[in-house]
């Protein structure tokens, strides 16, 4: 594999700007198209504002790269497929730079970003046997066989998680479809399908979902529009650069996360609504890119953020060693106090933030623990 040491960063076919790295090879350097700079937006507000000049990334927490581009990468179950299919070609993928890998991904990502020179290695068929996919996901996640990695992987579409999932689209749109785990129960689709209609019954912002094959949980993808343009899409932990492997996020810090990209009220009360919902309903995988924010026009032309729909809405009672990934107010075991504070330092009103936990509790009956 021919090594990457300059890679073009698009958006709908127009330079938003070069990814390279530096002389040492062990940290990535951005730096923004002048074009860009006039007429588009800031792909990551915190980390890389939209303004002349090279931006350097932090050594850590992913390895010298920065958190915007390692959304665009595939984790857990995505990574592990990719790292088995490029052994399959002889390639060692310790060996490989950020650019290298980013490179493979090209323009087969999640959301609007596309890398060039693209890098083809990974060919597969498509399918919609879904039925075949899980039961080839199972047998490479027991360790049965890889001679499938290539499939599965090819219809993945790079998207993150842990589960096993792959993309396809029909008459009614683009949609992501999610498949048992080894460790899941048989019924993880049905469950994670009922937790999105509650959701929705809590006024929480969820995509379209339905079940296919009577067990398949799918939602419509949110990084494609209904014209059919995709979106440009960031975990909170890439904005924050904030590793999911270290779970040091406070939903304060989500909640003014929220606050300082959308300038939004309603979507700040929404996240409240989200926090309450995940430690109501037993939800403990709720770390930091399990919380999205995509950029869209308003109806002035003008770009703006706004919080993407919730994802990833399940019972999970593990979490991290029994915790929720993202504590309240400091704390993994909140009282009602705690929940109170946070939403009424981000300027939430008491009286707001006890109606929001009032309906979502009673919303959230049948699945509700204490708290």
């Amino acid at each position: 594999m021919k090594k990457i040491n300059r890679l073009h960063v698009l958006f709908h076919n127009r330079q938003v700007g070069i990814l390279s790295l530096t002389p040492d090879n062990r940290l990535c350097t951005f730096e923004y198209d002048a074009q860009w700079i006039g007429k588009g937006f800031s792909i990551s507000p915190l980390e890389l504002p939209l303004k002349a000049g090279l931006f350097i990334a932090k050594p850590t927490p992913f390895n010298g790269s920065f958190g915007i581009f390692e959304d665009s990468l595939p984790d857990g179950y995505g990574r592990y497929l990719l790292h088995k299919a490029l052994m399959h070609e002889g390639i060692d993928d310790t060996t490989l730079s950020v650019l290298d890998l980013l490179s493979i991904v090209g323009e087969n990502g999640m959301g609007a970003l596309t890398y060039r020179p693209e890098t083809n290695i990974i060919i597969g068929k498509e399918t919609d046997n879904f039925d075949l996919l899980q039961a080839k996901a199972l047998e490479v996640l027991k360790e049965k066989q890889d001679y499938d990695v290539e499939l599965l992987l090819s219809n993945s579409g790079n998207s993150g998680g842990a589960r096993p999932k792959a993309i396809f689209s029909d008459a009614e749109g683009h949609w992501l479809i999610k498949f048992r785990h080894i460790y899941d129960p048989q019924d993880i689709g049905q469950q994670e399908y009922r937790y999105n209609e509650i959701a929705r019954k809590c006024g929480i912002d969820v995509p379209d979902f339905r079940l296919v094959n009577d067990r398949f949980f799918a939602c419509r993808r949110f990084d494609i529009a209904s014209d059919g343009c995709r979106l440009h899409v960031a975990t909170a932990g890439g904005l924050l650069n904030v590793s999911l492997a270290t779970p040091i996020l406070d939903y304060s810090n989500l909640l003014a996360l929220t606050g300082y990209l959308t300038q939004n009220p309603n979507d700040v009360e929404e996240m409240f609504r989200r926090m309450i919902f995940n430690y109501v309903t037993d939800n403990k995988d709720d770390h930091c890119k399990n919380f999205s924010f995509l950029v869209e026009r308003n109806s002035t032309g003008k770009w703006r953020w706004r919080l993407a729909p919730a994802y990833d809405l399940t019972l999970c009672t593990e979490g991290y060693n029994g915790q929720h990934a993202t504590s309240v107010n400091g704390t993994g075991t909140p009282t009602l106090s705690d929940f109170i504070a946070v939403g009424t330092k981000i300027k939430i009103s008491e009286k707001k933030c006890r109606e929001i936990i009032e309906q979502v509790s009673d919303n959230c009956t049948e699945l509700r623990c204490s708290y």
